[in-house]
C-alpha cells in the first residue's frame, strides 16, 4: 500500500497526487512512468512520473479525469492509500551534449515536459520551456515551470493568458530570432507533437517526442501502444516512450488513440453514477 501525501487539485479535472514510494523515487529519472492500481480489484494504468523528491522518498504524478480508474483514483484523499504502485519503468530522457534545448508541452503533456526541463536546467542547459493550453482556466504550474527554465514562454488558443498562439508557432518564432537549439523535446496531444515536428523538420532540428500518451498497459502485452517509427514497429511503454520524432508515423498513431476514447467515456459515467448509488 501506497500513502497519499498530498492532494493538490489543479483544475476541475486535472490532479496532482505526492505518493510515499521511497524505492522508485530513489531510481526515478524524467521521462519514466509508473502503473498503478487504486485498490486490490481496480485496472492497472501506466502514468508519467512528474516529479520526485529522493530526500522525502515521494514521486508525484498528474492524472486527468477522464475514465473509470481515474475517476476512482480521484475519490481518494490525502493520507488515505493506494494498492499498488510499480516503478520506475521505460527508458529516462536522455539528451546528451545539449547545451541549448527548447522543451515543448501541450496541455497535460506539460507535466511530463516539467521534469524534463528541470532535469537539464538545473545541469546548466539553457532551456527555453514553451508550453500551450487552451485558456487561462487550465494553465497550471506556472511558478514551477519559471524555476525549471531559462525562459518560459506560455500561449493560449484563445489568447486569455500569454500569447494568442499555438505552440508550433512560439517555437518556430524563437528560431527564426536565432534560437539556435541543439534539440527540441515535446510532449503533449499526438496532433501538436505532429506539427511540432513538421516545424523542427524544417530546420534538421533533433526534435525527441515522447509518446507516453498513447500507453495502456504499459508492458508491452495490450498492444495499444504500437508504433511505427523508421519503419520498424516499436512499443512506447518498453521501446520508449521517447522517439525520434521525424521517424514517427503520427498518422497511425492518431488513429489508434482514437479507439479508446467512447470506452473511457462509458466506463467514465459509469463509475460517476455507481458512486452516486453509494452515496444515497
Amino acid at each position: 500500500m501506497y500513502r497519499i501525501v498530498t492532494k493538490r487539485a489543479l483544475t476541475p479535472t486535472l490532479v496532482l497526487l505526492e505518493i510515499e514510494a521511497p524505492l522508485i523515487a530513489k531510481k526515478a529519472e524524467p521521462g519514466q512512468f509508473i502503473i498503478l492500481r487504486v485498490d486490490e480489484d481496480g485496472e492497472r494504468i501506466p502514468i508519467t512520473i512528474h516529479d520526485f523528491d529522493r530526500e522525502k522518498g515521494t514521486v508525484s504524478i498528474i492524472f486527468q479525469i477522464v475514465g473509470a480508474t481515474t475517476e476512482k483514483l480521484n475519490r481518494k484523499q490525502q493520507g488515505e492509500y493506494i494498492q499498488d504502485f510499480v516503478g520506475p519503468l521505460g527508458i529516462a530522457t536522455e539528451m546528451p551534449g545539449v547545451k541549448k534545448i527548447a522543451v515543448v508541452g501541450g496541455g497535460v503533456g506539460t507535466a511530463i515536459a516539467f521534469p524534463v526541463a528541470k532535469k537539464l536546467h538545473n545541469q546548466g542547459v539553457h532551456v527555453d520551456l514553451i508550453v500551450g493550453f487552451r485558456n487561462k482556466d487550465v494553465v497550471v504550474l506556472e511558478e514551477e515551470f519559471k524555476n525549471a527554465s531559462t525562459n518560459f514562454i506560455v500561449g493560449t488558443d484563445d489568447g486569455s493568458y500569454g500569447r494568442k498562439a499555438l505552440v508550433t508557432e512560439l517555437l518556430e518564432e524563437q528560431i527564426l530570432a536565432g534560437a539556435n537549439y541543439d534539440a527540441v523535446f515535446c510532449v503533449g496531444p499526438m496532433m501538436m507533437m505532429k506539427f511540432v515536428c513538421k516545424v523542427t523538420e524544417k530546420y534538421n532540428l533533433k526534435t525527441i517526442v515522447s509518446m507516453s500518451p498513447i500507453m495502456v498497459d504499459g508492458t508491452g502485452m495490450c498492444g495499444g501502444c504500437r508504433l511505427t517509427v523508421g519503419g520498424e514497429t516499436k512499443f512506447a511503454c518498453v521501446d520508449g516512450p521517447d522517439f525520434d520524432g521525424h521517424l514517427v508515423d503520427f498518422d497511425e498513431a492518431i488513429k489508434r488513440g482514437k479507439m479508446y476514447g467512447e470506452f473511457e467515456r462509458h466506463a467514465h459515467e459509469a463509475t460517476c453514477n455507481l458512486f452516486k448509488k453509494e452515496v444515497k
